[in-house]
């Protein structure tokens, strides 16, 4: 993970699925579970939702309000 993944978690967009165009920080923790029981995919869009099902797992993701009021 790289520093600039938290703010990547309120900037980027999920590009498909049932979500499409809901900020990654945003998608619901059932949905993020799902992925980390069927597989994330490849590339950056699976390593950022891994990362904000690790987030929302653990209950930090309130840790993103400051990211968001500086985006």
């Amino acid at each position: 993970m790289e520093p600039e993944d938290l703010n990547k978690l309120v900037s980027v967009r999920m590009p498909f699925g049932k979500y499409e165009g809901r900020l990654i920080a945003d998608l619901p923790g059932p949905y993020l579970a799902w992925f980390a029981r069927e597989g994330f995919p490849r590339g950056e869009i699976g390593q950022l939702l891994a990362l904000m099902h690790e987030i929302d797992h653990n209950g930090l993701s309130d840790l993103l309000e400051p990211l968001r009021r500086r985006g």
